[in-house]
């Protein structure tokens, strides 16, 4: 579920390239009836400002390259109190996307929530954790060499996630919640077409329903709480048939003739990433139903590691100039792999199958303007899946990075009634010990 549209009209600034832009209307137009997507003349209008060979191919034929975007204003009242403005492009929640890492983020929220809601005394997301296994294919998890006492534990996982998108936090959370509580939560929470059916470990449909027994202990390695292994009995709502590509690659490197079938895999709107990202920077703006169960502490641990760079971090000690400070930024991703120092950008992406996507709240402190993003693209020029072979240094990440900065330029310029007081929200980010002679870490499954 999307918040009411607030607000007035988008400034549209000065009209450039127009025969260009008509060109572009003319083909969405064609496309239209086929998509079904939702777009708004301001944002198509923005979009064909940019004359980007990557921007102008995507725009040109939303429907081959499955993109969605969603340009989110936001104005601030004399209190400081913000509401939002949502723009459309080729917006249509049934049109699919794997959205592939994005999926960690609402299970971070939700982590965090099930942490608050067992209300058990030296039980929180900074308590070690020993993972065990009890089906078969599980994998146990009693260390974990990347964290300051070598021990798991959800905070750690949460950061693994989101500073440069690593998946066995995922899986490891993904077993926490389990199946049947992830999907029920966000169904509940007003997202009923949500599906969260796999971890990113190759498992069957029967292993991802199994999830694996829980120890959480104290410092001297006593345990204080026990979840044991669940198995989820819900049917899930596998309601719409999805097939994308002519061919796709098995898993013995064989080439199958046919679409790969998404039909059973995970599945959120791009809508709902956005308004979950905006429930948990903006609590007030969504109903109270809609919120996640967080503390304040949880709040802004969530916003510190969504917004922090892999340089900024001791632990995990990333190589950043493998995992460089734009790495998992994508609307500012460019050659240079550096960010605005001015600039933070809480956010999550993902990337898998050819689609990329990236759900953004940008806050520039220096010019005082703030905004949410979030948009996907499939770029698979030769539409056989799985191969490893996609166009995203070619025509993906530059595209996002077009986009963004398109929407970067036009925030820099509208005008406002009420600058937002931004400060980054108090975040005091870590700093990376120049003394520390640990290893770095340059590789990572993500």
């Amino acid at each position: 579920m999307m918040p009411k549209n607030k607000g007035g009209k988008l400034y549209l600034g000065l009209m450039r390239n127009f025969y260009f832009l008509l060109t572009v209307a003319t083909g969405f137009l064609a496309t239209q009836s086929i998509a079904q997507g939702k777009t708004d003349a301001a944002l198509l209008s923005l979009l064909g400002s940019n004359n980007h060979p990557a921007m102008k191919q995507i725009v040109q034929d939303p429907l081959k390259y499955r993109c969605q975007i969603i340009y989110t204003r936001i104005n601030r009242n004399e209190k400081q109190e913000p509401s939002f403005q949502h723009y459309y492009f080729n917006y249509d929640p049934k049109l699919y996307f794997n959205p592939a890492s994005v999926v960690k983020m609402p299970l971070a929220f939700l982590s965090l929530e099930k942490l608050n809601t067992l209300k058990i005394p030296g039980v929180n997301k900074y308590t070690s954790l020993l993972i065990d296994s009890s089906y078969p294919g599980q994998v146990i998890a009693h260390r974990d060499s990347t964290s300051a006492n070598g021990l798991p534990g959800i905070a750690h996982y949460i950061k693994r996630a989101l500073l440069i998108s690593e998946n066995d936090p995922y899986n490891r959370m993904y077993q926490f919640l389990g199946q049947e509580d992830i999907n029920r939560s966000l169904h509940k929470k007003g997202y009923p077409d949500a599906i969260i059916s796999r971890q990113f470990m190759g498992y069957s449909e029967e292993q991802n329903r199994h999830t694996n027994p829980f120890r959480f202990i104290n410092g001297k390695g006593q345990v204080i709480y026990q979840q044991p292994a669940a198995y989820n009995r819900d049917s899930l709502p596998f309601s719409q048939v999805i097939k994308i590509g002519k061919a796709y690659m098995n898993r013995n490197d064989s080439i199958i003739p046919e679409p790969f079938d998404f039909t059973r895999h995970n599945n959120i709107s791009l809508g709902d990433f956005q308004h979950q990202l905006q429930s948990v920077l903006f609590p007030e703006s969504v109903p109270a139903k809609q919120r996640f169960n967080l503390t304040a502490d949880d709040r802004n641990f969530l916003l510190k590691y969504l917004s922090q760079y892999p340089s900024e971090t001791d632990y995990p000690k990333y190589n950043d100039s493998v995992f460089y400070d734009s790495y998992v930024k994508f609307f500012f991703r460019d050659s240079t792999r550096q960010m605005p120092a001015h600039v933070r950008v809480f956010n999550k992406v993902g990337w898998a199958y050819g689609f990329l996507t990236d759900i953004s709240y940008v806050v520039d402190t220096r010019n005082n303007i703030e905004y949410m993003l979030a948009a996907t693209v499939y770029v698979n020029s030769d539409e056989v899946v799985n191969d490893g072979k996609y166009d995203y240094e070619t025509t993906g990440w530059p595209f996002l990075h077009e986009l963004g900065q398109t929407i970067y330029r036009h925030e820099l310029t509208r005008k406002r009634e009420y600058r937002p007081k931004l400060n980054g929200f108090g975040i005091r980010y870590d700093q990376r010990n120049k003394k520390d002679v640990r290893p770095v870490i340059t590789t990572v499954d993500n």
